[in-house]
């Protein structure tokens, strides 16, 4: 009985690991009595060979997209609004670039969507220190270098005061007594260095998983881009 492959369909040598055509791992059973244990062990072996990933390429290709994604994503960027964007496309791109390098030197070679989320996690952890280091550099410049501080604390007493007084405004409208009250105190509480520190914090953390997040969907994105070309090559 001829084996063929479950994604392209093409024909596979019965003792064959991988399809030859797209690389897609393939689970090899056996109706002769003793060599189940063997095969299930191979079976196993492609699994865990198909999701491995060498990291010592994998954290070159990931620093090399890391540091221009965290210097476009920086707070001082013109373009850092689209942060989320540029994580996404630069663990695409890592995933894509070890993939390559990794062609080269395996054949045939295979890379799983897992194995690119875990690719794509970590180039967003090292772009995120990249743009948070390039944020505080320039912000530290900026304040001690080029005494420009007055204008930093203008602009967070005036954001603070706008969003208090929208607090405010929610509250009388619902004539919250209370509420207004315990607003009042919040925005006091911003306007301290502790506030102001604090708060800058928690928005930090909250926008390093938010890259995080998009880093990890990049990853798997970019393993689907490298996948994609096979399934063509098989389908021509």
């Amino acid at each position: 009985m001829e084996i063929t492959c479950s994604r392209c369909h093409q024909a596979i040598p019965a003792d064959s690991l991988y399809c030859p055509t797209c690389g897609l791992p393939q689970l090899v059973y056996s109706s002769e009595e003793g060599e189940g244990p063997a095969q299930a062990e191979r079976s196993e072996n492609v699994v865990r060979e198909a999701g491995w990933v060498e990291w010592r390429p994998a954290l070159r290709a990931a620093l090399v997209l890391a540091v221009p994604a965290g210097l476009l994503s920086c707070g001082m960027s013109p373009v850092g609004a689209l942060a989320l964007l540029w994580m996404a496309v630069g663990a695409a791109w890592a995933v894509m670039l070890y993939a390559r390098r990794q062609k080269a030197v395996q054949q045939p070679f295979w890379l799983t969507a897992g194995a690119g989320v875990r690719i794509g996690l970590v180039t967003g952890i090292l772009a995120g220190w990249m743009a948070f280091a390039a944020t505080g550099i320039s912000l530290f410049l900026t304040r001690f270098a080029f005494h420009q501080g007055k204008d930093f604390d203008d602009s967070w007493q005036s954001l603070v005061a706008q969003v208090s007084a929208q607090w405010q405004q929610m509250s009388a409208m619902r004539q919250d007594a209370q509420a207004a009250e315990l607003l009042k105190s919040v925005a006091a509480w911003l306007l301290t260095p502790e506030g102001r520190a604090g708060s800058i914090l928690g928005g930090l953390a909250m926008l390093e998983a938010g890259l995080l997040v998009f880093a990890m969907i990049g990853g798997a994105v970019g393993a689907k881009l490298v996948a994609g070309p096979r399934r063509t090559e098989a389908g021509n």
